[in-house]
């Protein structure tokens, strides 16, 4: 097994990627910094615009290659850079689906001058047209209410009746409050509903998930148990504790969220 296999380095994935042979990646699965202003323990997200857009197409085309010629690629985006990301990604990539992810976030407060933004962009991308993409390991089961009114004879024995149907490209699943089961000390951690999704249509059982930046580290642990294999970058040594002490926990059952089960 290759030694860089299963790990998380705790360095610059610019200089890390080297590290990482052409063509070994399946699914290239990433949240950047969106270039907002938090506070990561570094100066990542306090760039100038221009900076921010030269840097991400830095990390892009070092990236890339590092995929299988089957391979894809999901980047959470903010609606605010999602339009010149996607340009750049569509010059070197085929886009598949922009994905909505509804964080619903409760209504009150906000701007009194725009409408509040509620949403996280996720561009979904792949190398060419015979992907991989498992479609039948995230098919939505149908209730039993929707199969008995389909019980006429032209239904029988349909596949998509018993196995479900095509997720939609709108998921509503809640951002992780402070006293979620999953959360962890970082203020952009993702779902691992959301991330187990994709990591079981895009890669292969036993395949290879990157994640540049890493963050709280949700990619490896999706991963770690879903039975495919990982490996990520993350500048935040305290952010690199937290991964480490999440890999090594008792595992974290998933509770489905309704709106996304029947999104």
């Amino acid at each position: 097994m290759s030694e860089w296999l299963n790990q998380v380095f705790c360095e610059d994935a610019l200089a890390g990627l080297a590290r990482i042979p052409d063509g070994s990646i399946d699914l290239i699965l990433t949240d950047p910094p969106y270039n907002l202003g938090k506070d990561y323990g570094n100066g990542s997200d306090q760039q100038t615009v221009d900076d921010y857009l030269r840097w991400t197409e830095q990390w892009i085309d070092a990236a890339l290659p590092k995929l299988k010629p089957n391979g894809s690629l999901y980047i959470f985006l903010t609606w605010r850079f999602s339009p010149e990301i996607f340009v750049m990604l569509k010059k070197r990539m085929t886009m598949m689906n922009e994905i909505i992810w509804d964080r619903r976030v409760p209504s009150m407060g906000g701007s009194v001058r725009s409408f509040s933004s509620v949403h996280d962009t996720i561009g979904f991308f792949v190398r060419r047209k015979d992907y991989y993409f498992d479609l039948d390991a995230v098919r939505i089961p149908y209730d039993a209410e929707t199969k008995k009114a389909r019980t006429r004879s032209i239904f029988v024995g349909a596949k998509w009746l018993e196995v479900g149907y095509n997720p939609k490209d709108v998921w509503s699943v809640s951002r992780l409050h402070r006293e979620h089961p999953e959360r962890a000390d970082h203020p952009t951690q993702k779902p691992l509903e959301i991330i187990e999704r994709m990591v079981k249509a895009s890669c292969p059982p036993d395949g290879v998930v990157l994640d540049l930046f890493m963050g709280s580290g949700t990619t490896a642990v999706a991963a770690q148990r879903c039975g495919r294999n990982f490996v990520g970058f993350e500048l935040n040594p305290e952010y690199c504790a937290i991964i480490n002490e999440r890999l090594k926990a008792p595992e974290i059952p998933v509770k489905k969220s309704r709106s996304l089960v029947n999104s």
